[in-house]
């Protein structure tokens, strides 16, 4: 059984396409036009083992808004798709990763409801490259929203933009990859991690 989401999201502001298969090799391909982005997103796949193909082309002449917006909206809308009825799944996920003097803590429950929580250090340095910094969170709630999952972000301390960033992107990846691996016991028994019997 293939567990492979694609969205394909075309407006005024944006063209874009996702293609993310769960249970890839962290294979990924992936352009957006915004360096930075690409970066983390790179992460994402890599280090959730998903194989992930991301194409955007957006109004980047006004700013990176609606490219990063719109791509993150597509991401979890193809990634809800890929998890199909979540049968066998572990469902719930967390990890905690340092980068260098930076630390962020992911924990993730698949729970077909959207809420996010983030907290990271104040005062970063506003901008990493054409990225801005403070998209880090509207990424994570637009990706919230359409995948319909609970996700709790917290960055206790780091000083570089840079390394608080990508340490998020890192315990996403993981934390994700971990809730969305099937249970051996509960795949055999065909078990819906839910006392309500729907996620």
């Amino acid at each position: 059984m293939s567990r492979i989401g694609r969205v394909e999201r075309t407006t005024k502001e944006t063209t874009v396409l996702v293609e993310i298969d769960l249970d890839g090799t962290g294979q990924t391909d992936i352009s957006t036009g915004v360096g930075f982005y690409d970066h983390m997103l790179d992460q994402l796949g890599r280090h959730g083992l998903f194989d992930l193909t991301v194409k955007t082309e957006g109004d980047l002449h006004i700013d990176t808004h609606h490219t990063i917006e719109d791509t993150a909206l597509a991401l979890g809308a193809a990634f809800k798709q890929a998890l199909g009825d979540k049968t066998g799944i572990y469902r719930f996920g967390n990890c905690t990763v340092p980068l260098d003097e930076s630390l962020a803590q992911v924990t993730v429950d698949l729970s077909g409801r959207p809420y996010l929580v983030h907290t990271e250090p104040e005062n970063m340095a506003p901008m990493i490259g054409s990225y801005d910094v403070t998209m880090t969170r509207h990424i994570l709630e637009s990706f919230v929203a359409q995948a319909q999952i609970a996700l709790h972000v917290h960055v206790p301390y780091g000083r570089n933009a840079h390394h608080i960033v990508e340490c998020q992107f890192k315990a996403l990846a993981r934390a994700l990859r971990y809730a969305s691996e099937f249970d051996p016991r509960a795949k055999a028994a065909g078990i819906l991690p839910s006392t309500k019997g729907a996620l």
